[in-house]
């Protein structure tokens, strides 16, 4: 048991894709101008990640070390080509929203470091938690940045989401706060860097005081 909780708190907080090892920060900037956008990317990316795990451990024992970078890219890529052919065909509107980052996935360090350093290494059960658990923490990051985000700079949340990811999605449609102007800044580029500094900040200071906790 001490293993898998150990897997899940390192996906999802301690060695976080983004708050942790600082990666994926180009598409995390680009698309997290409203929490759908990054709830859209989160799950296409968690999908990737779980099957890279799942395929990079079920096929350890062949594939070579001299070879072993090529094959991980190739896994991931394939990946990726059919979740952006199966977004096109049935999330269309969600897919022009992302554009070129959906492809880019294959490019998202945090996939190829996984599967170098942890599901080439571990049986497919952990290899596949791994993917899950890391892949679940950086969907909570794009949808916590792309909802402060939106929140501050539309008063909304979820916006658009049936029309994205489709009718089912309506309930999280939301309008926070009628007739709001809004912080423009918050929707553009620098905007994303000025909340994903806050939230990092916040971050460190709930590590410090579980770190000050526990010492006590």
């Amino acid at each position: 048991m001490g293993t898998w909780r150990r897997i899940a708190r390192d996906g999802l907080w301690d060695n976080n894709v983004v708050f942790a090892q600082l990666l994926a920060l180009c598409p995390l900037l680009a698309v997290t101008s409203t929490a759908t956008n990054g709830l859209g990317l989160g799950l296409a990316t968690l999908f990737v990640m779980v099957m890279t795990g799942l395929l990079v451990s079920a096929l350890r024992g062949m594939i070579t070390d001299p070879v072993r970078i090529p094959v991980f890219i190739l896994l991931i890529a394939t990946l990726v080509t059919i979740v952006d052919l199966v977004m096109e065909a049935h999330l269309n509107e969600l897919y022009q929203a992302l554009g070129l980052f959906i492809p880019l996935i294959v490019t998202n360090c945090a996939i190829l470091g996984r599967a170098e350093v942890f599901a080439s290494k571990r049986p497919t059960s952990e290899a596949t938690f791994d993917g899950l658990m890391m892949g679940i923490g950086f969907t909570l990051t794009l949808i916590v940045l792309g909802g402060v985000r939106e929140i501050l700079g539309s008063g909304t949340l979820f916006a658009d989401a049936s029309l994205m990811l489709g009718e089912a999605f309506t309930f999280l449609e939301m309008t926070l706060i009628d007739d709001y102007a809004g912080f423009l800044i918050m929707i553009l580029p620098p905007g994303g860097f000025i909340a994903l500094g806050f939230i990092m900040a916040g971050k460190r200071l709930i590590d410090r005081r579980l770190a000050g906790g526990n010492h006590a």
